[in-house]
């Protein structure tokens, strides 16, 4: 079972990257997933979160109405759209998995996250 990311790069502020994550081996649609990212010497945090089904959604208020995350069951699939980007926006981000049918609510707080994918590095420039 791996978690793959990918998308990140460097940008000015403005303007806009597609992070995307793969899942491999597992029942992808019955897993909660998310976004998270963490800079030096703090903590890793929630950026969105999606349900199994990708009817429930949660964001975090320093990027609502500016990324939107999705997902693709079909591809094992994850996506973060990041629009409007801010160079407060640098970080690694990481994609996260819950428990299998676990609720969204249970992976909102990153110790609750028990699969992670590699960090791809985001940098804002401005």
């Amino acid at each position: 079972v791996q978690l793959q990311a990918s998308g990140g790069g460097l940008m000015q502020a403005g303007g806009s990257l597609r992070l995307s994550c793969v899942a491999s081996g597992r029942t992808f649609s019955r897993y909660v997933m998310g976004w998270f990212r963490q800079t030096p010497g703090k903590e890793r945090e929630l950026v969105a979160a999606i349900s199994w089904s990708g009817g429930s959604t949660y964001y975090a208020d320093s990027v609502k109405g500016r990324f939107t995350i999705s997902r693709d069951n079909a591809k094992n699939t994850v996506y973060l759209q990041m629009n409007s980007l801010k160079p407060e926006d640098t970080a690694v981000y990481y994609c996260g998995s819950g428990y299998i049918d676990n609720a969204l609510g249970t992976i909102l707080d990153p110790a609750g996250v028990p699969l992670w994918g590699q960090g791809t590095l985001v940098t804002v420039s401005s």
